[in-house]
């Protein structure tokens, strides 16, 4: 049995020949757009668990785009999400980021890749606010595979629709 038809029996089932059990394995050439997929993804993880140093190290080479503003490195955007976002008395944020409609068109030749997708966040804060969603919008990426690595090389966050954000955003600061 091929390594490829192993490892769709392994999505499916859940179980492995010998060969495989314990081990982690690429998957094999193509596997591109799955790769960014899951960068896209454990962005969402990484924000949603206030783990603001690696959720800034997805940009170290990368410009996040919010509005007017463009950050360029980890250090500048985990500045900015520290100041912006409210971490709650259990170190998350309270939130689930939910990203869907993901559409990547990837470039193997160029090392480079473009993706849409949409994005909801909900939250919910116990006594304080049920769970409802409390923003919407849009992603523009760009990726670039270096060493290997599939990475964030742009980054722009749209806002379509806002909910309840008071425990969400950190208010202004005032002038």
């Amino acid at each position: 049995m091929q390594e490829t038809t192993r490892l769709r029996l392994f999505a499916r089932t859940g179980r492995t020949g010998s060969r495989l059990r314990g081990k982690r394995m690429s998957l094999p050439h193509g596997s591109s757009a799955r790769d960014i997929e899951n960068l896209i993804v454990r962005y969402s993880h990484l924000v949603d668990d206030a783990k603001f140093g690696e959720f800034g190290a997805l940009f170290d080479d990368g410009d996040f785009v919010f509005g007017d503003v463009t950050l360029r490195g980890s250090t500048q955007i985990e500045d900015l999400i520290r100041s912006t976002l409210v971490v709650h008395e259990d170190g998350t944020l309270r939130t689930r980021h939910v990203t869907t409609n993901i559409l990547i068109d990837v470039d193997e030749e160029n090392d480079s890749a473009e993706a849409r997708s949409y994005y909801t966040v909900f939250q919910s804060v116990p006594g304080l606010l049920p769970l409802q969603p409390v923003g919407s919008g849009r992603y523009r990426d760009r990726f670039a595979r270096r060493d290997g690595t599939w990475c964030f090389a742009r980054r722009e966050v749209t806002i379509d629709f806002t909910g309840d954000t008071r425990y969400h955003l950190k208010p202004p600061p005032v002038s």
